[in-house]
């Protein structure tokens, strides 16, 4: 961390403080800032004990950081899910529990994507649309 920056900003502020605010307001505007810095900082204790008090022990297991909404980009989210592959499912199907031995097992869709073409073209509903 560089300190001598922060002092240089920390010490405009002052100068700029002392400019607009003046020099006789000063202590009361300080004292002032002084209390609502505590006031802030209390708050916000009693708010983490209240959270951990509500949920528990398990939040200081959260990763706080994976849950920043600033790390979502929505372009990087919709190219992805454009151009991913889709998972499918090829483990071999379960054999379905039957009473009747002599009923057939219930097809399992494919796993094969459909090609359709301007022979084939993809199945269209009338009254759906």
């Amino acid at each position: 961390m560089n300190w001598g920056l922060d002092m240089d900003k920390l010490l405009l502020i002052g100068i700029v403080a002392v400019l607009i605010i003046g020099p006789e307001r000063l202590p009361k505007a300080a004292e002032a800032f002084r209390r609502f810095t505590r006031q802030a900082a209390e708050y916000l204790r009693d708010t983490k004990t209240k959270m951990k008090d509500e949920l528990g022990p398990e939040i200081d297991e959260v990763d706080w950081r994976k849950l920043d909404p600033r790390q979502y980009d929505p372009r990087r989210i919709i190219r992805d899910a454009l151009f991913e592959e889709p998972e499918f499912d090829t483990a071999p199907a379960a054999p379905a529990v039957t009473t009747d031995p002599v009923e057939p097992a219930p097809a399992r869709p494919s796993a094969v994507r459909e090609v359709f073409t301007r022979t084939t073209p993809p199945p269209f509903d009338v009254e759906a649309t």
